[in-house]
């Protein structure tokens, strides 16, 4: 897969390809088989600089935008590797990018950049509240120079693999609050202090290899200095680092799709039943050449998408349906591309299952569906709230 015409930060994309080149199929599969953080690769992608591309020069990173974080993430996915491991440390660092104290950044982001530091755990879900985050209950109870977090939160990857966490929590009940929104706050906590001191961290097995937990919090103490912004107006900072999340996943959905795309063509192309080559007959060809304009149209949403974040403007809407677009083009390319394997697709060894699971997972994270067109039908259209 060498560089296309047209391609946005060819020199980037060339890199990425070349490192991920290191770890091949077989490297995946062996972590697939026991759910083991991959480790080696993270680390191989923050020595060259591939995690701290939205960290600002200063603080020792690229200082380069959204746009160039999606074609990291799209060309790992194409390679058939995976930027779950190590994508949150690109969203998450929104809240401390835009709102953080410069003493807060001086003291992370440099860390963050070099490797020193991981933040990667992003800790908005709970297991009652869903997608409704106005409805979190997890408390930070102001005391002197401390907060006291007590509460649980779920589905927060990577929890294990993380030296600090974004984490959202209230600090005025939903009640008590001037409208559903406010009362709700940013800490910054590091994990490395509060394990065994407050923080209880359980995994989540699931289907996929994707690091997730269920975290508990009881009465964990985190220095006031920690407070990311104005206390109250935390909903506001995590909207920043939702819509890079979206645009970002959406990004590794059009790999996903690209590398689904890339195997399937290339074995309609190869592979003959009958004497001729499938990808011959219509009925295998078209939906190859489906799922690739699916893909091609996707990728452009999520470019006007990150062309929009990086412009500092509202897109809100536009990462929602760049998310909505890219994961279905990914998942009618898995179907698509397992669909033209037949039984090969099923084996460990072409990779193709590990990626057909992998892909699923983002119609339902980090929104579902059914949310995007809630959010289009009543923003956008003007229709009636349903819920």
């Amino acid at each position: 897969m060498g560089a296309a015409a047209g391609e946005t930060f060819p020199e980037i994309r060339d890199a990425v390809r070349r490192l991920c080149a290191q770890f091949p199929g077989a490297y995946w599969r062996a972590l697939d088989r026991d759910r083991i953080y991959p480790t080696e690769f993270v680390t191989a992608l923050t020595e060259a600089g591939f995690l701290s591309v939205l960290i600002p020069e200063a603080y020792g990173g690229s200082g380069l935008g959204l746009a160039a974080a999606t074609a990291v993430l799209e060309e790992i996915h194409r390679s058939g590797c995976n930027g779950g491991a190590c994508h949150a440390q690109m969203y998450t660092m929104g809240a401390l990018l835009r709102h953080g104290s410069e003493a807060q950044k001086q003291a992370y982001l440099p860390k963050i950049a070099s490797g020193e530091l991981r933040l990667q755990a992003f800790g908005v879900t709970e297991p009652t509240a869903g997608t409704d985050t106005t409805r979190i209950s997890t408390f930070a109870r102001r005391e002197g120079d401390s907060y006291f977090v007590t509460g649980q939160k779920l589905w927060i990857s990577r929890a294990e693999h993380s030296d600090l966490m974004i984490l959202l929590c209230r600090t005025t009940a939903r009640e008590d609050a001037a409208k559903p929104t406010a009362g709700m706050s940013v800490l910054l906590v590091d994990m490395r202090d509060a394990v065994g001191r407050g923080l209880t961290i359980n995994p989540v097995r699931t289907m996929l290899n994707h690091a997730t937990t269920e975290l508990f919090f009881d009465n964990l103490q985190v220095p006031a200095a920690n407070l990311i912004g104005e206390e109250g107006k935390g909903f506001g900072y995590i909207l920043d680092g939702m819509n890079a999340e979206r645009i970002l996943i959406a990004a590794e959905c059009i790999g996903d799709a690209k590398f689904f795309i890339d195997r399937a063509s290339a074995y309609a192309t190869g592979r003959e039943v009958f004497g001729r080559p499938i990808g011959q007959n219509q009925g295998v060809q078209f939906p190859i050449a489906r799922a690739h304009v699916q893909m091609t149209a996707a990728s452009l949403m999520v470019d006007k998408a990150a062309t929009m974040f990086d412009a500092g403007e509202p897109c809100g809407t536009e990462a929602n349906m760049a998310k909505m677009v890219a994961s279905e083009a990914s998942w009618f390319a898995a179907d698509t591309c397992l669909q033209t394997h037949g039984g090969f697709g099923f084996a460990e060894e072409y990779d193709i299952e590990r990626k057909f699971r992998e892909t699923r997972l983002y119609q339902v994270a980090p929104i579902s569906t059914n949310l995007i067109l809630s959010h289009v039908g009543t923003h956008v259209l003007g229709m009636p709230k349903s819920f």
